[in-house]
């Protein structure tokens, strides 16, 4: 008689997290160096990643956290890119997961920025909002971001400011493994 090798599947647990600009890969992980992507990018009128996190392995990640049926329990969000105690450089901001080649992205939510940071904008510190004014994101189900994927941000500016010198963010997700 023969005995059949068995492996217990592995059931992937979730668990709801925020991302920031330090979590990001070696090319995106300061807010200077996000902050000279959105400048590269003000009068070129067109989406460019300014952060991107590779998935590593065993893992899958979705943009957001929680259930829309529980609103108090949904991720918040913020971001700000701004010439720090000018102006704000605001625009459109992109959630996007692309695939480890990058022949496949596809957008998973867009935020208009000038609802997602204060008015104030003497330092980050005065950029972030209070809890209650945070922009609620549940779990976007339709799509993940498995091993080798990127999570990206893409940021298209709308209205800009002399320099950008900051950028910083707060984004809701939710990561199995």
């Amino acid at each position: 008689m023969t005995q059949a090798n068995t492996i217990a599947q592995r059931q992937l647990l979730p668990f709801a997290t925020n991302f920031t600009v330090t979590d990001g890969d070696t090319a995106y992980n300061t807010s200077v160096k996000c902050a000279a992507l959105v400048e590269a990018n003000t009068g070129s009128g067109v989406f460019s990643v300014i952060w991107s996190r590779t998935i590593p392995a065993q893992q899958i990640v979705r943009w957001g956290s929680g259930n829309s049926a529980y609103q108090l329990l949904v991720g918040k969000n913020w971001f700000a890119a701004a010439d720090a105690g000018t102006g704000f450089e605001d625009g459109i901001l992109r959630l996007q997961i692309s695939n480890a080649t990058g022949t496949k992205q596809t957008t998973v939510k867009e935020f208009n920025t000038t609802l997602m940071h204060t008015q104030t904008n003497t330092s980050l510190a005065t950029m972030v909002p209070t809890y209650d004014q945070l922009i609620p994101m549940p779990e976007q189900t339709l799509i993940a971001a498995g091993e080798d994927s990127f999570l990206q941000l893409l940021f298209k500016t709308q209205s800009a400011t002399t320099t950008v010198d900051v950028c910083d963010f707060s984004l809701s997700a939710t990561v199995y493994q």
